[in-house]
Formats: C-alpha cells, structure tokens, sequence
C-alpha cells in the first residue's frame, strides 16, 4: 500500500546515509519542517521536525503552480481548450485597456512555460488588486516582448492560469482536482487553496496541505497520471509537462533547477523533474531512480542557498550511493536512523547558557528614537535563565513576545490584522499566526531574537540587539512575503530612568 515503510536498505541505501543527511542539514542551520523519501510506493525515510508532524499542514507556495497544471492538462482531455489558444481570448470580460499585440498574441502554452510577455511591474500585494486576472491583463509593465521567446518566472502568469482551470471547470481549483484525482488517491482530505480577494483560488502560491498529500501526488505525476494500477489522467500531457519544454538558464550557472522547464515543472538532475515553492517546499521526481525526495522548511532570506544545499547534498549522499537492488539488513543502524528521524525539533537558535546582561537589562525600559517602525520603547523581562518575554509598544499598542533561551517558545505572533483565509486582506477579528521564538546571547553586550511563524504563512524575523551603557540599538530583518513589514529597519533607545 502507498506509504507503507521499508528500510533504507531495501531501497538501496544505506540507513547511515540518510542519518549522515540530516546531520547535515541539521549542523548547517537549514530550517527544515519535514523531510521524506519513497522508493515505488513505499516510504523509507519520514522525518518531522516537532511541533511538525504527518498530519501537519504545511504552505506549499509555488508548489501549487504544478497543480495548476495537472488541471490545465485535465480541461486539455475534456476537449475544454487548446494549448495554442490565446489566453486573453477566454477573458474578455477582464479587459478594459489596449493589450499589447504581445499579450494579445500570448498563448496558454506560453503561461505554462513561463515565456510570456512578462509580469506586471508592480506585484499585486502592494497594488491593492481586488481581481488578479483583470490585473494581469490591464497593469502595466515595465517592458513587454514577444511570448514564447524569453523564460523568465512568471508568478501572475500561473494565476491567470488557476483562474482559467475555475471558469473552464465551473468548480474551484481544489475542487475540481479533489474530483478527478484526490479522491482517487485517498488524500488532500484536510488540504485546502487559500483565496485572493475576489474568490479566486489563490493557484500560484497557496495550497495548504500535508506532506504526504505532497508524496502522493508526486507519485501520482511520475506514474504519468495511474496510480494503484487506475489510470485517471492521461500520459501524453504529463510527459509533456514534466519534460524540458523550454530552456530556463539565466546565467552561465547551472543551479538544481536550472535544467529546464516543462509545464510548470522544473527539471533536475539525473533527468528529473521537481514541483518548487519559495521558502524550500521542494518535491523531486527520478523516474529512473523510481525516487522521489520531498521537504518542506522555511529558508527564506537564504531561498537559493538553502536549496543548493538541501538538493545537492540529498544527490551527494544519497542518490550518487544508491544501488540499483536491496543491501544487507543492518537493524541497528536502522534503529539509530528511525530514533533521529522521530527526534528532530524545529530550528532554534543556539547560544551561551547565560549572561550577565540578563540582570543588566531585566526590567529596564528603553526609549526609541523615532523610528519607521513605529516602536516607541521596549523591555526585556526574565523568568529564568531559560524563558522571558520582550514587552514593547507600536502604532497597535503594548505587545508581548514571549521566547525560550536556546530553544523555542511556542504562541502567538502578537500582531493584528495580517491575512488568513484570503490573500492581501487584513483581519479584524484578532487573528493571530502561530509562532515559536528563540532568544540567544551573542556576548556581553549583545543578544538576538529569532521568530518563526509557522501557519498558513510562513516568515522569518531577526531582531539583534546590542546595548553600550545607557543606550541600545535594535536591529530587525524579516523574510516574509507581504507581511511582517511593520517589524523591519534599525533604532537607537536609551534607558528611562
């Protein structure tokens, strides 16, 4: 049956490799949320890294763009279309200016193969865009050039695509492929697609579901549209897609991804194929391996690097090791591989067990300079050595982030209004996104917060701090998309006696 688990030996590999993997992954800092590997139908390594688990669910980002495309291949059987069609053409209601002859000329095929005339210049997040599709075909871009030519990524693009999947279909996007294929697989049973502002599938970006929906839908793509011996799509149009359509080098650099682009799939090594979302939600299908590796984390800020790291060292350790039939039985080393894999714990920062600053600073309140930012003065409060909460105040009023000292407090990101179920739209109803918060001393004088968010969202914020008598300065970085903005740049505070 599909996930059912066998050794890392039986897949040809061996149990230490794997275990040597994570390590790996692990000593590099690279915030991993989950980790799986399957040989055929079968599971031979599955890690989560707590408070993850199986049965957690987990933002895929531009993953979804290679659902859209199962879809687009589905309304191609039906007779629904045609890949040479002018897209425009099926949105004639979205039109209210004077296309470029290069946009009117672009086809379906161009959106799937990201050669387009290229995105809006201005995202739709900071457009304050009701209706993406009539964006896409009325905003205006910085330059234009003839489709099919230039691959260049194309995000807006695959949105006009999910947006063509709902009109053609009559159903949402998760609802139709729950229809045609989840049902099939017996998974995506707690997934969901979250919306953009007019109801629309939010289709480049928000599929929300599982890892191992994520594996059975790969299985499902690499088995060319069977899976269980039922064939329910097929095999023409997913060759197609996950083959090299077009070239997608930018620079001399061959990169993992850089060896070409289907049908919003990227291609890989050993003439594989891989679905790709931002932050390293990273599925790769080997065909000839009969492998597929899959992940999900959270490396934005260092996207490229982290997934250099993650893809070449999975092909280093454990594909360049991998023999072609079953190795020996080794149980213990199996039973080492099971108890770290059972034992991973999300990212934390890692310091100094403590520090004379934590009496310096307890309870003293520092006052911000005018900042962008917008916060007027902080606190640091210690329970212990181990726990304690920064108390400060913004344009919201007074907050509270609690966070654990070389290791992770888990609650509530104590910020209002940021989006949930539908993109670019603010809450009001006090919403808050999980999160788990590490604090660490760097010396003396210095510490720095680390806060994760781990919802529906996924970001990252750093807040270093450094104090020289009476004064202190803070310093905040975040990696999140379209929020978190009120929590970035620098201030200087002094101490209120």
């Amino acid at each position: 049956m599909l996930f059912d688990r066998i050794t890392p030996e039986e897949a040809g590999i061996k149990s230490s490799a794997i275990k040597e993997y994570i390590n790996k992954l692990n000593s590099n800092n690279i915030a991993m949320h989950s980790i799986a590997m399957m040989k055929g139908d079968k599971i031979f390594s599955e890690c989560y890294y707590a408070p993850y688990n199986k049965d957690s669910l987990n933002r895929m980002y531009s993953q979804t763009k290679s659902f859209v495309s199962v879809a687009i291949g589905l309304l191609l059987e039906e007779g629904k279309l045609r890949l040479e069609d002018k897209i425009i053409d099926y949105f004639p209601e979205k039109i209210d200016t004077h296309p470029s002859e290069f946009l009117k000329n672009q086809t379906i095929e161009d959106n799937l193969t990201m050669t387009t005339v290229g995105q809006p210049s201005v995202e739709w997040f900071c457009a304050n865009c009701y209706d993406r599709t009539h964006y896409y075909f009325n905003a205006k871009r910085n330059y234009v050039r003839p489709s099919g030519t230039v691959w260049d990524y194309d995000s807006a693009g695959s949105q006009v695509l999910c947006s063509l999947v709902e009109k053609l279909s009559g159903k949402s996007l998760f609802d139709y492929l729950n229809e045609k294929i989840f049902n099939h697989l017996g998974t995506f049973k707690t997934a969901t697609i979250l919306k953009t502002p007019n109801g629309d599938s939010w289709g480049d970006s928000a599929l929300v579901c599982t890892q191992r929906d994520i594996l059975s839908f790969a299985r499902f793509v690499m088995n060319y549209g069977s899976l269980n011996k039922k064939r329910l799509m097929g095999e023409h149009y997913l060759k197609k897609a996950t083959s090299k359509v077009v070239d997608n080098k930018n620079g001399s650099k061959s990169t993992v991804f850089r060896h070409g682009y289907g049908y919003q799939f990227w291609r890989c090594q050993n003439d594989g194929f891989a679905f790709v979302g931002m932050g390293n939600q990273l599925t790769l299908c080997l065909p000839n391996e009969d492998i597929i590796f899959s992940c999900t984390a959270d490396c934005q800020g260092d996207n490229d690097l982290g997934r250099e790291y993650i893809v070449n060292s999975f092909f280093d350790l454990i594909i360049n090791n991998l023999s072609k039939t079953p190795l020996p039985k080794n149980d213990s080393e199996f039973n080492e591989l099971t108890t770290i894999e059972s034992s991973q714990q999300l990212f934390y920062l890692k310091g100094k067990n403590d520090s004379p600053l934590r009496e310096k600073i307890d309870g003293k309140t520092f006052v911000c300079e005018k900042n962008d930012a917008g916060i007027e003065w902080f606190t640091f409060k210690f329970k212990n050595e181990k726990e304690g909460e920064l108390y400060y105040k913004n344009a919201q009023g007074e907050k509270v982030l609690p966070f654990g000292i070389n290791h992770n407090a888990f609650g509530k990101f104590p910020q209002y209004g940021y989006s949930n179920e539908i993109g670019g739209v603010k809450t009001d109803d006090g919403f808050m996104y999980n999160d788990a918060v590490s604090m660490a001393w760097l010396d003396e004088n210095k510490l720095i917060i680390y806060t994760q968010i781990i919802d529906r969202y996924l970001g990252n914020l750093t807040m270093y701090f450094a104090f020289n008598g009476e004064y202190a300065s803070l310093n905040m970085i975040k990696h999140a998309e379209a929020f978190l903005n009120e929590y970035q740049g620098s201030i200087i505070a002094k101490y209120r006696h």
